[in-house]
């Protein structure tokens, strides 16, 4: 379990920097992550602040966010957010538990319209908040003392004798090494002489004050209630002052002495009949068994209870005699001869509209279910706080108090009769219609229901109640492990009383606890039968106080126990809370907030054991407990010892967060002018905090070694304590080896002030407690458990120097587990600090006048041999015959002083090492798939991890996505870090990967000497983290290398979203032996997407270059690259298209009728964004392919070439005289699931409206392109989406291409019309008819009344206020389907769209098509909606099988961009709202191993396994989006 902030406090103290704690929030401002709890010390050298950050995009972030901190209910802090940076920093310098949550003000849209065109809505806000979170700012102990440095001993103070006999036993303390003691309470102890049954919160004990003479016969006048405080004071004063030891005592909250005398003037302090009246059958049933205690003879029971059968014969009498007689039932049912026919119809008929009201949807409801509705409707005086009230009027324990509301109970009966309920049919059948016999049919029927179900409750409560009754007997009169009470009387009768009598007749509830109770709620409230059920293991001495809801309900309780607590918070330095799980937790956080006002820097402990992690979090967080007791005798074997000390122990050896996670920051105390800057050290929170632990080897409610374990296991198992990384404690005589557990009622015997040193294992323990504080001090937080038969080592050690402790433990349990194999340490130096072995003669109890333990032996041991090998190993020989069970041996260990040295060679990059490094190199060292790296090395591919699997990159990239969650977490016992620690292969992978890159040279060597260094000076538990700081300080540097050769959007932003889409132009930018842009010369080209488009044929597409090429290449300035794009596909031009597969230019594919727009649009865009943009009309276009498109081989092609104007207005003139060609070689040697039609390729102009309509139903030429494939289906050779006609994006693209041609000077292109059939059309005249047809043709209006103004079928329309898909297909339908592609034509020609039916339409896509990474590619409210892409399906399902659905209802990423941009250019989102969308990609490339935007995702965001899990036109429509907004 990570530490992060407790090893913050150790290693940091140190450190003059102020820290800054970092904690992310969720989207509504709630904890992130269930960080609900966070703790954080206090130093008086250092300020120290929290910064509470929301993520961009969240719902808080965009609409004014407040930070809200409370100390209990009270408002402490209302600070906004920095509007800016999203992150709010508060000055933490007051101790003390707080809350918080984020309020902001969210926008409440309200419908005016239901239908899903059209709808109007108005917008309003109201301000509303997440859920709380809690953090703790710990307090500044006496001395510095780090809480993890806390050493306890619990004492009680009545065995200590009066104050003025106290020094002997402080002295004790003192020499055994404790820095703080524990009193239990010290105040007058009722008449069980429990100090935890306090007679009077306010006084201090009696025996404190004696005068310790027994000679004078003069009497002494007890000091007075202000003397006492003033005498503890001083005595409190002193032990700190002269001995430096703390002090801490319980407080008890939740019950009182029963003779305490309050109680008689305010017996409301308790639960008594009168103000809990659920309790007078349990309080009856209890005087019987009272009763019965004293007449066991009169009913032919044995007094004396010796047998199980004795036991059965008292439990049938119960069962048979007391209970009948008692009938308590009457205390639960309703006595239906109250309710005469006459009184019921007596009652005036009820309004139906005063009818109740919740009686909806009944008529399906079973009978049970309407009686309870009718109880809850009619019947009062049940335990409620609103029927209390009425019973507190009347004598409670009146039976048959529960009554009804005749009034509402027939209100009720007609209303259910009217409801056509079938459960009552065939009453309101036999009544004849009569209304008044209905009514009265039914009201008997709902009664007797509920009073069944009351009868069968009470059955369950006796049969509770006697199986309990049942079991205490056993326990205290055969158990042997009980107390044997002897023979029932009057003063040990069979059970414990529940009752406190108290002289006026008042009966008050006793305190006690239950097994597995839920401590949230009250187990004497009136929702709990525990009383009844005798659940309770009752204290008799102690009554149960009753706090209510707030002071308001009791007023003098409150106020008594406030002053208590003041003036335990005034006398002591800590409290520790007695029986926490069953003190209200709103009263203990009163209290403890009374507390901290008087003593800030409170330290607070707690007894709570709730049996859940997560209960034990809540009370932690809301009371802000600085420690939980845990308690070591709990273990019952060695085993189980060392998970607690694992459990409780630290970071493991080798931790790496506070090396890598940990960072110096300039923080602004002034964000808005950028002034008064700091350094600051940013601690990130990554994990919530788990409570600390107060462990314990032996507490005052345990047994003691002798009786769980054995004596001698004493010595073992405080060792093993003390070397735990948190505050540690003990009970008085633990160290003396006292046999067994002191009862705190019936002990009269005190400490020994008479002690003989040595004693026990006091001396022994003296150092464990120095080593203990030594380390705590000087921040020895890591540490690691080893457990092997009886053994237990620990070693703890410093996270910067690993100087550490090493304890070897021979435990002493009864029963044996076995050796331990030769413990060898791998490049350590050893030195032996000590070592001892205790034996123990425990053969005799010595009763005497005072506590004392068995007479014991602690033995020196001599080193054992520690033999140096060879190998780097060193071996200690344990010898068996003197390291016996309940032996320790500790070393010193150290693995040299040349850490800092190789912390600072892993860590500094020279510029030397990076400077040389071009983009490409920075592609190889961070990124490269499985395709590509074989593709690149012809053999050797990403590594694989074993146990674990491959990577997903070669480079860094790939290694740091296995390493951030093991940063993170301290998974050091991940597989990755076993391969590290096992051998050198993954440091030989990286940097021999890296030899054949010129460029790289000075990196093979940086990377060479620091592996050697690793490999050669550190011992092998520190190489993984050695090797994530070298390959984290390298990743680091590429990285930011690379971005520094982007653009200043992307290089100087302080987004990292934004270089994260940055540096995805990396990640596709790469070389690869097997394609490139031209055949003859290997160049790099752009990746579709990783893994699957990552090498050869298939790596470099026309439409997806294009489509990411203004994202990817132009926003990041890389103009050449785009250029070379540009011209390596102009060159392939063929009939006046361009390939979609490039092939290097070899053996490109014609089955694309989008790519030569999209190439268009890039040219355009490279004409306006890079710097020698209109150039590029210039460049020369060497063309593959002859004049006439004659298809000839590669090594026939090239021989003439053509401008790059020509080249444009080849393409515009080509497809206005209309593009017919077959392609080369067609059928199956190119496309094996292609009918024969698809290979057909026709593209013409509709001149009635001007758009390019081509395809056919047989093929697929946009990016829509998936093929069928399935015979066993039958789609084989059917596209999934033919989108035949003209798709709406090759229209946008059109008609953004003759914008610009009309826009460019003639000089630099000198057309201005195509030639079609003998007649000239100019580009104007082919601008102005697409925009004059475009609404007519592609607009589907949202009143019917206007689809006469449209080319509509009405007919077929099934979603209004959209644009169609397709114009002018083969099959009608399609062109009708609501998609998402229509935002490409948004984006690149906005003039097309009226911009209300724009607006229109993309509200309806932000409603139904946009999911949360991706676009649906279809409404899903089509027919064909088929969201989940699985291509590996073969089924008989003709739309799905073989992944014929691919763009059938699965969300592409690449659309989103689209989307977000033509909705900002429509004014539909505002960029607020587009962040907020934005804020699941940004979480995606942030935690995806791929670092990068998948291809799509299928049904609401759901992975796609068959996707690419980072798509290159996905993070470049972000790309766009960013540079779009930052115009």
């Amino acid at each position: 379990m990570t530490k992060d902030i407790t090893a913050a406090k150790k290693i940091l103290a140190k450190t003059t920097l102020p820290l800054l704690y970092a904690l992310p929030l969720a989207d509504d401002g709630s904890p992130d992550n269930a960080k609900t709890y966070v703790r954080i010390p206090l130093y008086r050298h250092q300020s120290c602040h929290l910064r509470f950050i929301l993520k961009t995009g969240s719902i808080a972030a965009n609409n004014d966010p407040v930070l809200n901190i409370y100390q209990g209910s009270l408002l402490s802090h209302a600070v906004q957010f920095d509007a800016q940076h999203h992150y709010c920093d508060i000055e933490l310098n007051m101790p003390g538990a707080y809350a918080y949550h984020v309020s902001f003000q969210q926008q409440q849209q309200q419908q005016q319209q239901e239908e899903e065109e059209g709808c109007q809505q108005k917008t309003s806000k109201k301000t509303t908040s997440g859920q709380s979170g809690y953090f703790v700012v710990e307090p500044r102990l006496y001395n510095h003392l780090p809480l993890d440095a806390v050493m306890i001993q619990s004492i009680i103070p009545k065995w200590m004798g009066p104050l003025s006999q106290w020094q002997p036993h402080i002295d004790l303390i003192k020499r055994s090494g404790y820095n703080m003691i524990h009193f239990a309470p010290m105040q007058q102890r009722g008449s069980s002489d429990s100090p935890y049954s306090i007679h009077d919160q306010l006084l201090f004990a009696d025996d404190l004050f004696s005068n310790g003479s027994s000679n004078t016969t003069t009497p002494v006048q007890p000091p007075s209630p202000e003397e006492r405080v003033q005498l503890v004071r001083s005595v409190l004063t002193d032990i700190q002052t002269k001995q430096g030891i703390m002090c801490l005592s319980d407080v008890v909250w939740n019950h009182t002495s029963h003779d305490s005398p309050f109680l008689n003037d305010h017996p409301d302090a308790g639960y008594n009949l009168e103000n809990s009246p659920h309790l007078v059958p349990a309080y009856e049933l209890d005087t019987a068994l009272l009763e019965l205690s004293q007449d066991m003879e009169k009913h032919g029971l044995p007094r004396s209870i010796r047998t199980v059968q004795d036991v059965d014969a008292v439990i049938t009498h119960i069962k048979e005699s007391i209970f009948p007689r008692l009938k308590l039932w009457e205390y639960k049912t309703v006595d239906p001869s109250q309710y005469t026919d006459e009184a019921i119809k007596g009652i005036d008929p009820i309004p139906p509209y005063e009818r109740p009201q919740d009686l909806s949807d009944i008529a399906d409801k079973p009978i049970d279910v309407l009686a309870d509705l009718f109880a809850k409707h009619a019947i009062i005086q049940e335990g409620g706080q609103q029927q209390q009230k009425q019973q507190q009027q009347q004598r409670p324990s009146i039976r048959g108090s529960k009554a009804l509301d005749l009034s509402r109970a027939v209100s009720f009966v007609q209303a259910a009769a009217a409801s056509g309920s079938a459960a009552l049919a065939e009453i309101v059948a036999d009544a004849e219609d009569a209304s008044d016999r209905v009514t009265i049919s039914v009201f008997r029927k709902l009664l007797s229901q509920y009073n069944l179900v009351q009868y069968q409750e009470y059955d369950n409560d006796v049969a509770i109640a006697l199986e309990n009754i049942r079991s205490r007997i056993m326990y205290t009169r055969l158990d042997e492990n009980g107390p044997r009470l002897g023979d029932v009387s009057a003063s040990a009768p069979l059970v414990e009383s529940y009752f406190t009598r108290l002289d006026n007749a008042t009966a008050l509830a006793n305190n006690g606890w239950i097994w597995n109770a839920d401590p949230m709620q009250d187990f004497a409230g009136p929702e709990s039968s525990a009383y009844l059920r005798r659940q309770v293991i009752c204290w008799g001495d102690c009554v149960k106080l009753r706090y209510g809801q707030s002071p308001e309900d009791n007023p003098w309780l409150w106020n008594h126990m406030r002053t208590y607590t003041e003036q335990v918070a005034s006398l002591f330095d800590g409290v520790r809370i007695d029986n926490c799980h069953s003190t209200p937790l709103h009263v203990a956080e009163y209290l403890l907030n009374a507390a901290r006002r008087v003593r800030p820097d409170l330290y607070v402990l707690a007894e709570l054991f709730t049996g859940s992690p997560d209960m034990d979090l809540h009370f932690v967080s809301r009371l802000g407990i600085h420690a939980l007791l845990r308690e070591a005798m709990q273990a019952w074997d060695p085993h189980e010892l060392s998970r607690m000390v694992h459990r409780h122990g630290g970071k493991p050896v080798g931790s790496m967060d506070q090396d890598l996670n940990w960072q110096v920051i300039t923080r602004y105390r002034n964000n808005k002018t950028m002034e008064q800057e700091e350094k600051v050290l940013m601690i990130p929170i990554e994990h919530a905090s788990p409570p600390r632990a107060l462990f314990m080897d032996c507490t005052h409610d345990n047994q003691t070694p002798y009786q769980k374990r054995t004596a001698k296991d004493t010595l073992p198992n405080a060792a093993i304590v003390a070397f735990s990384d948190c505050a540690t404690g003990s009970v008085k005589g633990y160290d003396e080896i006292y046999p067994r557990l002191l009862d705190v009622v019936s002990e009269k015997r005190l400490y020994s002030p008479y002690l003989d040193h040595p004693v026990g294992i006091v001396n022994v323990k003296a150092q464990l407690q120095k080593l203990h504080l030594s380390m705590s001090l000087e921040g020895f937080t890591q540490v690691h458990v080893h457990h092997e038969g009886d053994y237990i080592l620990v070693h703890r050690q410093h996270p910067e120097t690993h100087e550490g402790y090493l304890l070897i433990a021979h435990t002493a349990f009864p029963k044996s587990d076995g050796g331990i194999k030769p413990i060898r340490l791998h490049m350590t130096k050893l030195s032996y600090v000590f070592g001892a072995s205790l034996t123990v003669d425990d053969s005799v109890e010595h009763d005497t006048k005072y506590l004392m333990g068995f007479p014991a032996t602690v033995t020196d041991l001599p080193a054992p041999n520690c033999i140096q090998q060879d190998d780097g190993y060193v071996t200690i020989d344990l010898p068996h015959d003197v390291f016996v069970p309940g032996s320790i041996y500790i070393f010193k260990t150290s693995i040299g002083d040349h850490l800092e040295e190789i912390k600072k060679l892993v860590t500094n990059v020279p510029d030397s090492v990076i400077e040389p490094l071009e983009l490409l190199d920075c592609n190889v060292i961070l990124y490269r798939c499985e395709g590509e790296e074989l593709d690149a090395t012809g053999g050797s591919g990403v590594y694989d991890i074993p146990n674990w699997g491959k990577l997903p990159y070669a480079g860094l990239e790939g290694f740091m996505s296995i390493l951030r969650p093991i940063i993170r977490d301290n998974d050091l016992g991940h597989p990755f870090c076993d391969n590290l620690r096992q051998g050198p292969w993954a440091m030989d992978y990286v940097q021999d990967r890296l030899k054949a890159y010129p460029h790289c040279k000075n990196l093979v060597d940086w990377f060479a000497s620091r592996f050697s260094t690793v490999r050669e000076k550190l011992p092998d538990f520190l190489v993984p983290k050695y090797f994530a700081m070298a390959v984290h300080a390298i990743y680091q540097r590429v990285r930011d290398h690379a971005l520094s050769k982007m653009s200043s959007l992307v290089y100087n932003s302080v987004d990292p979203f934004m270089h994260q889409l940055g540096l995805c132009t990396v990640q596709m930018y790469g070389a690869v032996p097997s394609t490139s842009l031209y055949p003859r010369t290997t160049t790099a080209c752009l990746a579709a997407g990783l893994p699957h488009f990552s090498h050869g044929y298939m790596r470099t597409w026309g439409r997806d270059v294009f489509l990411s090429l203004r994202g990817l290449l132009l926003v990041t300035d890389q103009f050449e690259a785009a250029k070379q794009h540009i011209l390596s596909f102009a060159a392939t031009l063929r009939h006046g298209v361009l390939p979609n597969l490039l092939d290097a230019g070899r053996s490109p594919r014609y089955n694309a009728r989008d790519a030569v727009w999209f190439f268009m649009q890039s040219v355009q865009d490279y004409y306006y964004m890079a710097p020698d943009g209109p150039s590029i009309l210039e460049e020369r276009v060497l063309r593959r392919f002859p004049q006439d498109y004659t298809y000839v081989p590669v090594d026939q092609g090239y021989t003439w070439e053509c401008s790059m104007a020509e080249l444009v207005q080849e393409i515009m003139q080509q497809h206005a005289q209309g593009i017919h060609f077959r392609e080369h070689n067609a059928g199956p040697q190119i496309d094996s699931q292609m009918k024969d039609q698809g290979f057909n390729i026709d593209i013409t102009v509709d001149w009635s409206t001007g758009v390019l309509v081509g395809g056919n139903i047989w093929n697929c030429g946009t990016w829509m392109d998936k093929m069928g494939e399935s015979e066993k289906a039958g789609n084989k050779g059917y596209p999934g989406t033919p989108r035949d006609g003209a798709p709406v994006e090759i229209t946008g693209l059109l008609k953004s291409a003759l914008r610009w041609i009309l826009q460019l000077n003639r000089n630099q292109f000198n057309w201005d019309c195509v030639k079609v059939d003998n007649k000239t059309i100019t580009y104007n005249e082919w601008n102005e008819l697409l925009q004059k047809s475009f609404e007519r043709a592609y607009y589907i209006p949202s009143d019917p009344s206007q689809d006469k103004d449209h080319d509509v079928d009405p007919n077929i329309i099934h979603r209004r206020g959209i644009y169609k898909d397709v114009y002018k297909a083969t099959e009608p339908y399609t062109e009708y389907q609501f998609r998402p592609n229509l935002c490409v034509a948004m984006v690149v020609a906005p003039e097309l769209f009226d911009r209300t039916h724009a607006a229109e339409c993309l509200n309806l896509m932000n409603k139904l098509l946009l999911g949360p990474l991706g676009m649906r590619t279809l409404d899903p409210g089509d027919m064909r909606y088929r969201p989940y892409y699985n291509n590996g399906e073969d089924s008989d399902d003709f739309d799905t099988s073989k992944g014929r659905n691919y763009h059938q209802g699965p969300e592409w990423v690449w659309l989103t961009g689209y989307y977000l941009r033509a909705a900002y250019k429509m004014g539909t989102l505002t960029p607020p709202e587009i962040a907020r969308i934005l804020r699941a990609h940004r979480d995606h490339v942030s935690s995806s191993v791929w670092a990068g935007l998948p291809e799509l995702t299928n049904k609401d965001g759901e992975t796609c396994w068959d996707s690419c899990f980072t798509q290159a036109w996905s993070a470049s429509g972000l790309l766009d989006l960013m540079y779009d907004m930052q115009q």
